[in-house]
Order: structure tokens, then C-alpha cells, then sequence
């Protein structure tokens, strides 16, 4: 499962906003967000391809991701 740090996620609004980026374009997958280390964690994304749409989505949303963990 792949872990993004996201600069920029500190609240609940944040997380709702990059969780429904997420789900409105792949509505499978799992998301976990951890507000104090400023980490995504995405399920059932496991090729390089999907990590980066994710990550595009991400930056869509308005966040920036500075280390992708896959």
C-alpha cells in the first residue's frame, strides 16, 4: 500500500477534501489519513501507474506531495 506525504494536510477538512479526490476518480480503494505526520496511505493501488494518478489527484486537490512510500 502506498503512503504519500501530503505538505498541507493539518485538519479534518484536509482529509475529507484528498479522501473524495480519491474516491470520486477510483471508488475502491482504501484510504487512511494520519493528520499529525501528514500521511495517505491507499489501498489496492499496486503499480506504478495507479501511484502516480493518485498522486496527481492529490496535487489536484490542491495539496503537495513531497515523498511517495509504494
Amino acid at each position: 500500500m502506498p503512503t504519500f506525504s501530503v505538505n498541507g494536510m493539518n485538519c479534518g477538512h484536509c482529509t475529507q477534501t484528498i479522501t473524495k479526490a480519491i474516491l470520486d476518480v477510483y471508488p475502491e480503494l482504501t484510504i487512511e489519513t494520519d493528520i499529525p505526520n501528514k500521511k495517505v496511505t491507499v489501498g489496492a493501488v499496486d503499480d506504478v501507474d495507479g501511484v502516480e494518478k493518485v498522486k496527481a489527484i492529490i496535487i489536484e486537490a490542491g495539496y503537495d506531495v513531497t515523498a511517495v512510500n509504494a
